[in-house]
C-alpha cells in the first residue's frame, strides 16, 4: 500500500489539472483554427467554381451567337438553298448575301389546319430543261438519313445525266434537341464543302447522313469526314463561316411553313408520298414529261 508521501498533494493536483486544461485549450484552439481554415478553403473553392461556371456560361453564350446576316456559299441562293446542276457542279452564283431581317413572318395557323408549305422561289422548270427538285433536310433527322441512304445514288445519277437540278435547303429544326447545335454545325459543314469543293458535296453529304446511326460529330470529326471526301474545310467548319446562311435557311423554311424533314418539292409541288409512294418512278415521270 502506497504511503501518503507518494500521493500528489493538493497543490500538485491543482497544477496538474491546470496543465491538462491548458493542453486541452491549446488543442481546441488548434482544432478551431484548422476548422476555420477548412471552411475558408471550402468557401474559396465554391466561389472559384461559381466563377468558372459563370465564365463557361458566358463563353458558351458568346460562342453560340450567330450573326443575322452573311454570305452564301458558292451555289447558294437568296432562298437559303444550295443548287447542284450536276453531280459535280453547282449553280453559277457568287456574291449572294442573306439577312434574317428580310426573311418575313411565319403564317398564322387557322384552327387545326397548318398553313400550306410555300417554299420561296420554288418553280417548275420550263419544257426541255432539267426538272427542279428542292429538298429540305436536317443532318440530325433519322428520316432524312433514311431518305438519303435510299436515294442519294439515284439523285446523283439523275444529276450526272442532266435530268434534274437539285437544291438542298439544309435546315436546323433539330438543334433544339442537341446540346451542340449539331444540325446547324452539320449544315455549315455542307455549305463549307459546297464553297470550297463542289465536286465533293454529294459524296460528303452521303457520308454525313450515313453517319447518323453513330451519333453527333464534333467539328474535328466533321472536318475529317469532309477531308476524307476531298474537301479541306477545317477552318471554315471551326469558324462557323456559313452559320449565318444556315440561320437564314432555317428561318426561311419556318416562314415558308415547311413542317418537317425531309420535305421534297418536285417542279414546285410537294411530293405526296401517299399518292405517289414510289419516289424514283414519280420523278422519272416528271423527267419524261418535261423533255
Amino acid at each position: 500500500m502506497a504511503s501518503d508521501s507518494q500521493r500528489p498533494n493538493k497543490a500538485e493536483r491543482t497544477a496538474s489539472a491546470r496543465e491538462k486544461a491548458q493542453q486541452m485549450r491549446v488543442a481546441q484552439e488548434a482544432a478551431d483554427k484548422r476548422k476555420s481554415l477548412f471552411i475558408k478553403l471550402g468557401v474559396l473553392v465554391a466561389v472559384l467554381a461559381v466563377v468558372a461556371l459563370v465564365a463557361a456560361i458566358i463563353l458558351q453564350n458568346n460562342s453560340g451567337k450567330v450573326a443575322d446576316a452573311g454570305n452564301a456559299p458558292k451555289g447558294g441562293n437568296a432562298a437559303g438553298g444550295i443548287t447542284l446542276t450536276s453531280d459535280k457542279t453547282l449553280a453559277d452564283t457568287s456574291g449572294v448575301k442573306v439577312d434574317i431581317a428580310t426573311v418575313g413572318t411565319p403564317p398564322q395557323q387557322q384552327g387545326n389546319t397548318p398553313p400550306p408549305a410555300k417554299p420561296r422561289d420554288a418553280k417548275a422548270a420550263a419544257k426541255g430543261e432539267p426538272v427542279n427538285l428542292i429538298i429540305y433536310v436536317d443532318v440530325n433527322c433519322v428520316h432524312c438519313a433514311d431518305f438519303e441512304g435510299r436515294y442519294a445514288d439515284q439523285i446523283a445519277t439523275w444529276l450526272a445525266a442532266g435530268d434534274v437540278n437539285v437544291e438542298y435547303r439544309n435546315v436546323a429544326f433539330l438543334d433544339r434537341g442537341s446540346p451542340t447545335n449539331y444540325s446547324s454545325r452539320g449544315a455549315n459543314a455542307l455549305a463549307c464543302v459546297a464553297d470550297a469543293a463542289p465536286a465533293s458535296y454529294l459524296p460528303f453529304s452521303k457520308a454525313l447522313f450515313a453517319h447518323y446511326p453513330q451519333g453527333e460529330m464534333n467539328n474535328s470529326a466533321l472536318a475529317q469526314l469532309a477531308k476524307d471526301n476531298g474537301a479541306d474545310v477545317a477552318t471554315c467548319i471551326e469558324k462557323g463561316t456559313f452559320r449565318p446562311f444556315v440561320k437564314f435557311t432555317d428561318a426561311a423554311a419556318r416562314v415558308d411553313a415547311i413542317g418537317g424533314t425531309p420535305s421534297i418539292f418536285i417542279q414546285g409541288k410537294l411530293w405526296d408520298q401517299t399518292a405517289n409512294p414510289d419516289f424514283v418512278s414519280f420523278v422519272n415521270e416528271q423527267i419524261a414529261a418535261n423533255k
